[in-house]
């Protein structure tokens, strides 16, 4: 039993197994991951989901030196709980081993070995170009382990099927050999010991009796965990597509409707089989109540854990989906070999059209959001993030806000009728690259707006917020850390700042975190920079690191002065060099081109006029823009999210809430430190949403030039 301060359960069962690295032709541990960690019907996952038990699963062997060596090789399975699946760790455990006692006693499956064959030599034959360092790395590893032949495939291709292999390490997953590993923050008070390196508490239970007589008997198989089927998503055809329209460099729109439009672009570079459907379903609905955006954020995780029974099949087959609650709407991602992907795309848009939901799921999900909420509040880093978008961009609802409409509750019939609302009336925009015809591409959006018969907008919804009018002055947010007793502490400061400078005077010379990074940043079309420190309140006190970040800008000034054009000239040259480097995979390129559709920009092109603009950048520019905003007209922002220390006088400061007590039902609110003695030439922002409606608001704003 583990303590751990995040609030979320896990129950790990791990064995320890002879070394099975000399199999690597069968892959036997392979072929019993892929089987305990399926979510489709009949798994472990599927049965303990509909118990809500469990959240996730993840079984197998990470292959590292630790896990799999000439001593031993580990084997392990871990649950994500929910609070009810804590409850009844055991009997999810029990839940684990009639799967596995299943397994045993049907013996290796040839036609389920075969189709992880498929898939496998499926994604090496057309996989994407990988990291040149990370391959050769790979490479070297390999070399110290296979045979001469496999160098190349034997970590990823399936060779022989030995199924007296296979069922040897089966065989070897008996509950008596197991050790189990339970972990939650409700474990406080249970866990005496503490592990040496890192204080962690713990305590070692012998396994309740009830149990260990049950898993050592002949217990009874579970009749509702059994094989998965056969698998229809596994690419078959793998030609090329012949183009039905002019190819062109970049994305084109081919469909623009009342209800929606699409781009396309087919892939003329990479030539592979494979395409990357986006989807982005707008409406105005989310942004107004915080209410909604909870509501949102319930409807998107139910839609996904309804999804994840049906399209865990064509997860398998190398086919990914992923469902993003957007700031503005539904984004809808699918990728992979083109051949069966509009059937995985399809399943998606079925589920959003018929959409339900139980009581039950309802309740699971919520309490499952508590906690995401939570964890995003009480860590530093999150927290800073969170604090700076609410002062910089108007009408944006706060993380606190979310979380504590979901602590007073949500009703069913709410989540329901905002369901119904927000499929009613949508404007739904596309994008799809790769191995289609423009003909195929429309059928997507085609598809949307048949099955979900929504009307268009009224009037167009803005995909961005709009970003207050900072002041010429020097602003400061300085709030206490919500994690009582956490030290560290999170600093933003927002100003124009080059990389490398930057971390050799913050980090190896003045030592003042670990994480420092600098950053440029587009908050809804409006450019900073910022630096960004982590460091701890037991070292330092967070103005002190601010001062100093201050100190660098003007030794970096002093050093941009006396730059020679031969070093500015080379600098820009590298810039340059590094923007024009290709795209490694199609992925890089539909990236970029879905940020333009997603912000509604459509400057395809941007990359390729940034390097025309360095082109004609000068010194003398660039010292005379550096100047500009070091003037007394600067426009400076600092975010602080302070850490529990000495640095921090915390005995003068009123302690928060526990908030980390997850049955007190606190709602942790944001504390206002004022500046002290080291920052007296700011402005402190005491009550963001007070002080942000004395400010102008800037009109929507998009960079196209």
């Amino acid at each position: 039993v583990v303590l751990n301060n995040l609030k979320v359960h896990s129950l790990s069962i791990t064995w320890a197994l002879p070394p099975q690295e000399q199999y690597y032709r069968v892959k036997p541990l392979h072929y019993i991951s892929w089987l305990v960690g399926h979510e489709g019907k009949g798994s472990v996952l599927s049965f303990l989901r509909k118990k809500f038990w469990a959240l996730a699963l993840y079984g197998g062997n990470g292959e590292t030196g630790f896990e799999q060596n000439s001593t031993y090789s580990i084997f392990s399975i871990s649950v994500t709980l929910t609070d009810e699946g804590y409850k009844h760790f055991y009997e999810v455990a029990h839940v684990v081993f009639q799967y596995v006692k299943m397994l045993q006693k049907r013996g290796p499956d040839k036609r389920i070995w075969e189709e992880i064959q498929k898939i496998e030599a499926n994604e090496f034959h057309y996989q994407e170009q990988t990291d040149p360092v990370d391959y050769v790395e790979s490479l070297c590893e390999n070399m110290q382990l296979f045979q001469k032949e496999d160098f190349l495939t034997g970590d990823q291709l399936l060779f022989e099927y030995k199924p007296e292999i296979i069922a040897d390490a089966l065989n070897q997953l008996s509950p008596q050999r197991a050790n189990l590993v339970l972990l939650s923050a409700a474990n406080e008070g249970q866990c005496h010991l503490k592990e040496r390196w890192f204080g962690t508490q713990y305590s070692v239970e012998d396994i309740d009796k009830y149990w260990s007589d049950l898993w050592a008997s002949d217990f009874e198989l579970n009749q509702d965990l059994h094989l998965p089927e056969e698998n229809k998503y596994i690419a078959t055809d793998f030609a090329l597509k012949v183009a039905d329209c002019p190819e062109t460099e970049y994305p084109v729109k081919t469909l623009s409707t009342q209800q929606g439009c699409l781009w396309y672009r087919k892939d003329d570079k990479f030539k592979i089989p494979k395409g990357y459907v986006r989807f982005h379903l707008i409406s105005p609905l989310i942004q107004q109540s915080a209410e909604n955006i909870v509501l949102f954020d319930t409807f998107v995780n139910i839609l996904s854990h309804n999804l994840g029974e049906p399209a865990y099949e064509a997860d398998v087959a190398q086919l990914e989906y992923k469902l993003v609650a957007g700031e503005h709407g539904l984004v809808i991602r699918v990728k992979g070999f083109n051949h069966k992907l509009p059937l995985l795309f399809q399943l998606i848009i079925d589920y959003l059209s018929d959409f339900s939901f139980t009581p039950a799921v309802f309740e699971m999900i919520t309490e499952q959001l508590k906690k995401t909420y939570f964890n995003i509040l009480i860590k530093p880093e999150t927290l800073a993030k969170d604090v700076r978008l609410l002062i910089l961009e108007h009408g944006r609802w706060s993380m606190i806000d979310k979380y504590q409409t979901l602590m007073n509750g949500l009703s069913i019939e709410s989540l329901s009728s905002f369901v119904k609302a927000f499929k009613s009336q949508l404007f739904v925009e596309g994008l799809v690259q790769g191995n289609f015809t423009s003909r195929e591409a429309k059928d997507f959006l085609n598809y949307v707006v048949q099955k979900l018969q929504f009307a268009p907008l009224a009037h167009p919804c803005p995909v961005q917020f709009r970003v207050v009018d900072l002041p010429n002055t020097h602003l400061l947010c300085k709030v206490k850390t919500l994690n009582k007793g956490d030290a560290n502490s999170e600093l933003g400061v927002y100003w124009p700042l080059p990389s490398e400078p930057c971390f050799d005077f913050l980090r190896t010379k003045q030592t003042l975190g670990y994480h420092v990074y600098p950053t440029c940043r587009n908050t809804s079309g409006i450019l900073g920079f910022s630096v960004t420190v982590a460091t701890q309140a037991t070292k330092y006190n967070s103005e002190l690191v601010d001062r100093k970040i201050e100190e660098f800008l003007s030794c970096f000034e002093e050093k941009i002065k006396h730059l020679t054009e031969d070093a500015f000239n080379t600098q820009v040259t590298a810039l340059i060099k590094l923007k024009e480097c290709e795209d490694s995979h199609l992925g890089e390129e539909v990236d970029r081109n879905w940020n333009e559709v997603v912000t509604q920009q459509y400057l395809f092109d941007r990359l390729a006029r940034e390097i025309e603009a360095l082109k004609s950048v000068t010194k003398s520019d660039l010292v005379t823009w550096f100047q500009a905003h070091r003037s007394n007209k600067k426009k400076v922002l600092s975010v602080h999210v302070v850490g529990y220390g000495k640095h921090e006088g915390d005995s003068e400061v009123t302690a928060v809430s526990e908030v980390q007590n997850s049955s007190s039902g606190e709602i942790p609110h944001l504390i206002f430190l004022p500046p002290s003695s080291l920052m007296t030439n700011v402005t402190s922002i005491k009550d963001i949403k007070a002080y942000t409606s004395t400010l102008n608001v800037l009109p929507y704003h998009k960079i196209l030039k």
